[in-house]
C-alpha cells in the first residue's frame, strides 16, 4: 500500500472569522492500556480523542486526569468482538489507533488461541474504519523477523493483514520491547530481577533485541497520526542500541541497585521459562507463554527510516530504563494479571477452511445440513423459511420434544461474507441474561479462513455441568465440522485434475 493521505476538510467561515482546520477526530483502541493512556494525553493538544474501552466507568481517574491535559476526551464503551458496535464507537472519526491483543481471556469461558481472537477483532476493527470513513488506521504491532514466527508475532502480521484487507490505509508501526510503566513485557522484567537474587538465564536470554523506549513510540505514533503525507506501510520502532535481555537484566538490577547472580545455561526451555517466570511475576499463563515463545527472536528493526523522517532520535536502553523505573515509583503500574470475570457467558473462535469458491453463506447453510445427520436420532436441527436454526431433542417420538437453541437469523446485518444469528431462544440459553448471544461464520483475510464463533452465550446449565457437557460437545461439533469440510475441499481439489 502506497499513497498520501488526505488531512479532513478545514471548517467554514462562522461569524466572519478566518476559517482554520478542523481538529482531527482519532478513536483509539485499548485506549486502557499503557500506550493508549500515553498517546491520549500526547494527542490531546491537537486532537479530538475517542477512546474506546469494555468499561468506560472503571477508568475515572484516566479519563479525569487525560481531561484535564487535553480537554477533547471522549470514552465510548466498545466490545471489539461486536461488529455493530465497533462502528459505532468509530463512527465520526477520522483516524483510528489499534493497540489491542486478546491474550487475556474476556469471558468466563474462552474457547480458542488468542490468534483466533486477536483476527476477529481486527477484522471487526477493518470493516468498521471503511464502514465509517475512517481516513487511516494506525497500529501498533511486532518487529517481524525474517524467520520461522513465533504464533504470536504471526498473529501480530495477521492482524496487519486482516485490517488492511478492507481497504483502510494501514500504517504499522512495528516495536520490539517497548520500555515504560505498565508495559507486559518490561513489567516482568522488572519483577524476575527484583525478586530473584539469582537466576538461572536459557539460551533466550543471548537472544538480541533492540528496546524502545516508550516515549519514543509515543512521540512518532503521534506524528504518525497527524501526518497527511505518510505513506501507508510497515515501519520499525527500535532504541539507539542493540542489546541482549541478559544484558537488559543485568542493567536493570544494577539501576535498582541490586546485585543479581546471572546463571547462564545452554538450551531454549520455554516450559520452564513459563513457569519461573508465571511463578515469580504472578503474569497469568495466557500472557506469559506468547511472550516466551517469541523470545527465541531476534528483534532488531532493518533501518529507523520512521525516526529520521521526524527528525527524532531515540534514548538509549539506559535512559529509557531510567525514566521508566521512576514513572513506576511515582505511580504503581497496574497488576499484569488476567481480568475476571463475573458474567457467566461463553467466548468460542473455531478457524474453519473456506472452500474455493464459496463463501460464509455457502458454509453456514452447509453447517446446517451437516448437522442433521451428524446429531441423528436424538438431535433434530431445522432450517426456518427466515434463515433461523432450531435444535430440538427428541426422545423418539414428537410427543416428547424440546427445543434445546433457537438462533435467530439476522438478514440485515449478513452478507455473503458473513451470517449472523443471535442466540434468543432454547432451554440451554439463560432467558434472564441481558444481552443476547451471537453466533457467527466470518469470512476473514480476504476469504482465506472462515471463523465460527460464538459470543455473550449465557448458557442455562450450572457452570460446572456447563463445562463438562454443552462446552465439550460444542467443541467436537466444531472439530468433526472443521474434518468435513477438509475432506469437502481434498475432493473437490481431486476432481478440479489433483490436490494443489
Amino acid at each position: 500500500m502506497s499513497g498520501g493521505l488526505s488531512m479532513p476538510r478545514p471548517m467554514h467561515e462562522q461569524g466572519g472569522n478566518q476559517s482554520r482546520p478542523a481538529r482531527l477526530r482519532v478513536a483509539i483502541a485499548g485506549a486502557s492500556g499503557f500506550v493508549g493512556r500515553a498517546l491520549i494525553a500526547a494527542l490531546g493538544p491537537d486532537c479530538d480523542v475517542v477512546a474506546l474501552s469494555r468499561d468506560p466507568g472503571r477508568l475515572q481517574d484516566t479519563t479525569r486526569t487525560a481531561t484535564e491535559k487535553t480537554g477533547g476526551l471522549v470514552w465510548r464503551r466498545c466490545d471489539l468482538f461486536s461488529a455493530l458496535e465497533t462502528e459505532h464507537a468509530l463512527a465520526g472519526c477520522d483516524v483510528a489507533v489499534f493497540l489491542v491483543h486478546s491474550m487475556l481471556p474476556s469471558a468466563r469461558l474462552t474457547q480458542g488461541g488468542f490468534e483466533d481472537l486477536d483476527l476477529m477483532i481486527a477484522d471487526n476493527f477493518g470493516r468498521a474504519a471503511r464502514a465509517c470513513g475512517v481516513k487511516k488506521v494506525v497500529y501498533l504491532g511486532g518487529i517481524i523477523p525474517d524467520d520461522k514466527l513465533s504464533r504470536h508475532l504471526a498473529s501480530r502480521l495477521e492482524v496487519e493483514e486482516a485490517i488492511a484487507c478492507h481497504g483502510v490505509p494501514l500504517i504499522a508501526l512495528r516495536a520490539g520491547l517497548v520500555v515504560g510503566p505498565g508495559g507486559s513485557s518490561f513489567e516482568m522484567m522488572r519483577k524476575l530481577v527484583e525478586r530473584l537474587p539469582a537466576m538461572v538465564c536459557p539460551k533466550w536470554t543471548t537472544t538480541r533485541s533492540c528496546p524502545v523506549a516508550l516515549d519514543d513510540v509515543i512521540r512518532v505514533m503521534a506524528k504518525v497520526v497527524v501526518d497527511s503525507t505518510v505513506n501507508a506501510g510497515s515501519y520499525d520502532l527500535g532504541g539507539s542500541e542493540i542489546v541482549t535481555y541478559l544484558e537488559m537484566m543485568r542493567v536493570t538490577g544494577e539501576m535498582m541497585g541490586k546485585r543479581r547472580l546471572m546463571i547462564p545455561v545452554f538450551m531454549f526451555s520455554p516450559k520452564l521459562s513459563r513457569l519461573w517466570v508465571r511463578l515469580v511475576t504472578g503474569a497469568p499463563k495466557e500472557l506469559v507463554s506468547p511472550l516466551i515463545e517469541s523470545l527465541r527472536h531476534e528483534m532488531v528493526p532493518r533501518n529507523h527510516d520512521i525516526f529520521e523522517r521526524y527528525g527524532i532520535k531515540p534514548v538509549s536502553f539506559r535512559d529509557a530504563l531510567k525514566d521508566a523505573l521512576q514513572a513506576t515509583r511515582r505511580v504503581a503500574p497496574r497488576s499484569v494479571s488476567a481480568s475476571v470475570t463475573t458474567a457467566n457467558t461463553v467466548c468460542s473462535v473455531q478457524r474453519l477452511p473456506l472452500l474455493r469458491g464459496r463463501d460464509a453463506a455457502w458454509t453456514a447453510d452447509r453447517y446446517a445440513h451437516w448437522l442433521i445427520s451428524f446429531f441423528w436420532p436424538f438431535i433434530r436441527v431445522e432450517r426456518a423459511p427466515d434463515g433461523s436454526l432450531v435444535f430440538k431433542f427428541r426422545f423418539f417420538t414428537e410427543a416428547v420434544e424440546i427445543t434445546l437453541l433457537y438462533l435467530k437469523y439476522v438478514a440485515n446485518r449478513s452478507t455473503g461474507q458473513r451470517q449472523l444469528f443471535f442466540i434468543t431462544g432454547g432451554a440451554l440459553t439463560d432467558h434472564a441474561a441481558t444481552k443476547a448471544g451471537r453466533f457467527e461464520f466470518r469470512e476473514v483475510l480476504g476469504g482465506r479462513y472462515v471463523m465460527a464463533a460464538i459470543f455473550d452465550y449465557p448458557p442455562a446449565l450450572p457452570w460446572w455441568l456447563y463445562k463438562r457437557s454443552q462446552a465439550i460437545v460444542h467443541l467436537f461439533v466444531m472439530y468433526s465440522f472443521r474434518k468435513h469440510l477438509r475432506r469437502a475441499a481434498a475432493r473437490m481439489e481431486f476432481t478440479r485434475g489433483g490436490v494443489t
